[in-house]
């Protein structure tokens, strides 16, 4: 027997692939974002990238179930566009980056609050509604632009470069994984506490690869990080989408 609608999962499971997946899109997200902006029209550059967050958005809403690689693509998109997002908002509207940072983490605790108090819970495992899938990714997309202002907050205004704020952003990635098993944190917090870290500490790191030697990166270009993180992704989604070990969803009863 077939699982009802009402319990089929819009999301896939936290593992070690999905973490993995999420930061290569992050990376990837910051290396393309700055790639189109620096090396063609900036206008056009977030016009396409609208595009493309508008077209990922509607196949993954009218999508009945979790498919790997349209959950992921609109990863992707969220990723380029939401790195558009924050860097017009430093560069063209001149906010800095902890304005920008503040602004974004008020934004998104306001949409845990709204959502929590529609829903009574954060908890991804309940994605399996039209509206807990829009409040799900509101989140998803406010952390990305709060993600992107910390970690060039982090690298430029605090001066710690990109490699050091990799590396600070590794740490805090992994302290509510110590909080949770140690410590016996929240495991809702402790995943939307690890979810926004890897927003800055992706881009912290496909900065450093990219960036060049002048603002303390490794000077390989917007464009090959860019390449190679796509080929990464495109890989690994075509496993699990071949595969299907990530879709709880394929479960049935006989």
């Amino acid at each position: 027997m077939i699982k009802s609608s009402s319990t089929i999962s819009k999301v896939p499971p936290i593992t070690l692939y999905f973490w993995l997946i999420k930061l290569l899109s992050t990376a990837m997200g910051e290396a393309t974002s700055d790639f189109l902006v620096y090396h063609s029209n900036p206008y056009v550059a977030v016009l396409l990238g609208l595009l493309g967050f508008v077209i990922t958005f509607i196949l993954q809403i009218k999508a009945k179930r979790y498919i790997a690689w349209i959950y992921w693509l609109f990863i992707v998109m969220i990723a380029i566009f939401g790195t558009m997002v924050a860097d017009v908002t430093h560069v063209v509207l001149g906010v800095p980056y902890l304005w920008s940072s503040l602004t974004y983490a008020i934004l998104l605790t306001f949409v845990f609050i709204i959502w929590f108090r529609v829903e009574k819970t954060l908890s991804i495992h309940s994605i399996n509604t039209r509206r807990r899938e829009l409040f799900y990714f509101a989140a998803v997309v406010a952390t990305f632009a709060m993600g992107t202002a910390l970690g060039d907050m982090s690298a430029m205004t605090l001066h710690l470069g990109y490699l050091t704020s990799g590396l600070l952003f590794i740490l805090l990635f992994l302290l509510p994984a110590i909080g949770f098993k140690s410590f016996r944190w929240n495991p809702i917090f402790s995943f939307w506490f690890a979810y926004i870290i890897t927003r800055p500490l992706g881009a912290s790191f496909a900065d450093w690869f990219s960036k060049p030697a002048t603002i303390t990166g490794l000077g390989y270009g917007d464009g090959i990080v860019a390449i190679l993180l796509t080929i990464l992704i495109v890989v690994l989604v075509a496993y699990l989408s071949l595969t299907k070990i990530d879709d709880t969803n394929e479960t049935t009863t006989r």
